[in-house]
């Protein structure tokens, strides 16, 4: 179980950090634009700031934590329930993006929804089965 959650929390980790690259940048795409369209799903206008860009950021580091924390792996403050409560939450989140980003990405074509449907939706499904695990059997 170690493991699992070693891994799962550095998955969301790296979300995360990729979050906070996108604060500041379109990276790896070349254009704001671009990154709307492929990354986003919305016009360049309708672009999340950086201070919600952060937001994202902060919670998926607080979800790594959470799940090495229920695992063991680190300390935590507060009574044990908050872990798994925690990581039940993050489970449920994640469940919510994977399979609610499949049901909408499903009735559209565009770059978005493409990458949705093969990418973004799958990789939070997998990450909630992962902390979902972790939750239950830590």
């Amino acid at each position: 179980m170690a493991l699992l959650a070693l891994v799962t929390a550095l998955v969301l980790v790296a979300v995360g950090g990729l979050h906070v690259v996108w604060a500041f940048s379109p990276w790896p795409l070349r254009s704001r634009e671009e990154f709307a369209s492929r990354v986003v799903g919305v016009p360049p206008e309708r672009l999340p700031s950086p201070g919600l860009t952060f937001a994202v950021a902060g919670l998926l580091l607080v979800a790594g934590y959470l799940v090495v924390a229920r695992a063991g792996l680190v300390g935590t403050p507060g009574p044990a329930w908050l872990t798994v409560a925690g990581t039940g939450g993050v489970a449920a989140v994640l469940l919510l993006r994977g399979a609610g980003g499949l049901v909408a990405s499903a009735r559209k074509d565009t770059p978005f929804a493409r990458l949705d449907l093969r990418v973004y939706s799958p990789l939070c499904l997998a990450l909630a089965a992962a902390t979902g695990l972790v939750a239950a059997l830590a």
